[in-house]
């Protein structure tokens, strides 16, 4: 799902919202742990993901997952914020995995809002994956 903010700035607040909006959409029969993510790109447009769970776990999709792959698929490589929420309000990060799927496509200075609440955590991703695995290991 895509919201549209290239003509209005879109606060840390904002993208909050919007993460917390999509968890209405989540699909999680299992771990009754609603999460969404809320990606904006460098020109301010905003992707929503939340987390699709399937009875083979391993299958299971993360908010952050389906956000970015959205942004992906539309063309955009360049990110500078994602906010992640959960129903609980309990300032969930991006798991593992998603951090490594993160740092594929974004900088270690993307900033993660993390949801608690009244308030939030701000980290970067260098922050919550340093050394992170890269093409040039691959090599």
């Amino acid at each position: 799902m895509l919201f549209d903010a290239r003509n209005r700035t879109s606060s840390m607040d904002e993208l909050v919202e919007q993460a917390r909006e999509i968890q209405d959409r989540a699909h999680v029969p299992y771990s009754e742990y609603p999460v969404g993510a809320a990606l904006r790109t460098a020109d301010g447009t905003v992707y929503v993901g939340c987390n699709i769970e399937n009875a083979n776990f391993s299958n299971s999709l993360h908010a952050e997952e389906v956000a970015i792959a959205e942004a992906i698929k539309s063309g955009h490589r360049e990110f500078d914020r994602l906010a992640v929420s959960s129903a609980r309000r309990d300032g969930v990060t991006p798991c593992g995995m998603c951090r490594q799927t993160l740092a594929e496509f974004c900088d270690d200075d993307l900033v993660v809002v993390c949801d608690h609440g009244d308030d939030v955590t701000e980290y970067t991703l260098g922050e919550l994956l340093p050394d992170t695995i890269t093409e040039d290991m691959l090599g």
